[in-house]
């Protein structure tokens, strides 16, 4: 799948009547929080009401999220109907979603399954990955491959099962493999954009209301990094 536009600093994988799906940018976050920034959905909102030229409030609903350091698939419901069955959806595990992320270390596998159970700290905003189940911890579930060697780092293709906070983020460090970027969790310098190297790099799910099957995929940002992965 190509990108269909880009506008107003969005670029749009898929936009139809009942939901639009946005490749975010580093950065980017999703919905309003603390810091006051404008968030993804507000430009996205201004953007469908500019094009459709709507009066009044535009309706958005926000179905996921992703970190604001990382980049990739974000889908937005235009409608109600769109918004609780996404809802019911991504709640379920009935979407396939695929990330890939650049590590300077070898994973000790060429390939995994990775299981940790997670504990949240809100105070600092971390994760941490337990080998066993330990009191407040929440099971958390992938799968990776190495899909690429690059000179000094390895890309990783990632399926999520489990969707919980800052999972791949945090499973990732526990085998010694932290993120290209992700200071909060062990890698050693911060990259020029003060993102991290990963990137929700597609999404398959039933339409909400069409319930024809629809795969997205985003292209990853543009740095020299990234555009070295010849996948």
């Amino acid at each position: 799948m190509k990108v269909l536009s880009t506008k107003n600093n969005l670029q749009i994988l898929h936009e139809d009547n009942h939901i639009i799906v946005i490749n975010k940018r580093v950065g980017d976050i999703v919905q309003g929080d603390q810091t006051g920034d404008k968030p993804l959905s507000e430009i996205v909102k201004e953007y469908i009401k500019e094009k459709y030229n709507k009066p009044g409030e535009v309706f958005l609903g926000v179905v996921h999220r992703l970190d604001r350091p990382t980049s990739g698939i974000i889908v937005f419901a235009r409608t109600s109907k769109a918004l609780t069955r996404l809802n019911e959806m991504f709640s379920q595990r009935e979407t396939q979603k695929t990330y890939w992320a650049v590590v300077k270390n070898a994973p000790p596998k060429e390939q995994d399954s990775l299981v940790h159970f997670l504990t949240r700290n809100p105070k600092n905003n971390t994760s941490k990955a337990h080998i066993k189940e330990v009191p407040g911890s929440k099971k958390a579930h992938l799968d990776y491959t190495i899909i690429q060697q690059l000179d000094a780092y390895f890309v990783l293709e990632i399926q999520l099962h489990t969707g919980r906070h800052h999972q791949i983020r945090a499973q990732l460090a526990a085998i010694g493999c932290p993120i290209k970027g992700d200071l909060k969790y062990g890698f050693d310098r911060s990259n020029p954009d003060g993102g991290i190297h990963l990137h929700a790099r597609k999404l398959v799910l039933t339409h909400p209301v069409t319930k024809a099957q629809l795969e997205m995929v985003a292209p990853a940002p543009n740095n020299p990094v990234w555009n070295a992965v010849s996948l």
